[in-house]
């Protein structure tokens, strides 16, 4: 894949952004040992990207909130919800309507980067037939960057090799880029994509 193709959205303009504050996150509607495998899912990727967690975010106490729902309107239910995510009712429709089973929103600050990010998963048959270990990855890859709406559509950013769920390398080169302290933590120009490849060692 180009490395363009990875941020430039269906509309055709390029976007991205990376987290620009240490990442804190909370996970609800799961059991302990399920909570435990997407808080180690994160740890690992935000490892990759060389990026920082923290104890609590001075903000918002919590900056990545993933929900695990059986039915959208369940999220209509979680108190104060609606007031970190404007809209709510007729987004839960949407979703619903869409027969949706994730979503994700990020919220940006004044330089563009990301600081916080809502990830809402319903737990359909689709779902329910992945294990905790592979949506954990799965979830915490797609948080750890803005990418674009098209980027995995064709193919997914895990693979399975000898059983197990890894995240593909050719994806965590592209973190690892995307989180060098000389790169920016947003852009909206193409060339930025140029900069991200040339951060990228290819194997001789």
């Amino acid at each position: 894949m180009m490395m363009d193709t990875y941020f430039t959205r269906s509309d055709g303009g390029y976007v991205f952004a990376r987290w620009g504050r240490p990442i804190v996150p909370v996970v609800f509607g799961v059991q302990d040992e399920t909570l435990s495998v997407f808080k180690g899912a994160i740890e690992a990727v935000v490892a990759l990207a060389g990026h920082k967690m923290a104890e609590t975010d001075p903000e918002l106490g919590a900056n990545l909130m993933v929900f695990f729902c059986r039915d959208w309107a369940e999220l209509t239910e979680v108190p104060h919800l609606d007031s970190l995510v404007p809209d709510l009712g007729p987004l839960v429709a949407k979703l619903d309507q869409a027969e949706a089973n994730q979503y994700r929103i990020f919220r940006f600050d004044e330089a563009g980067a990301i600081r916080a990010a809502f990830v809402f998963l319903r737990m359909d048959a689709h779902l329910e037939a992945v294990s905790a270990d592979t949506l954990a990855l799965s979830q915490a890859v797609q948080t750890i960057l803005l990418w674009s709406d098209l980027a995995f559509t064709d193919q997914s950013p895990l693979a399975a090799i000898d059983g197990k769920t890894v995240l593909r390398p050719e994806v965590a080169d592209v973190i690892r880029a995307a989180y060098d302290p000389v790169m920016p933590s947003f852009a909206n120009d193409p060339s930025h994509a140029l900069r991200l490849a040339a951060r990228i060692q290819v194997p001789q």
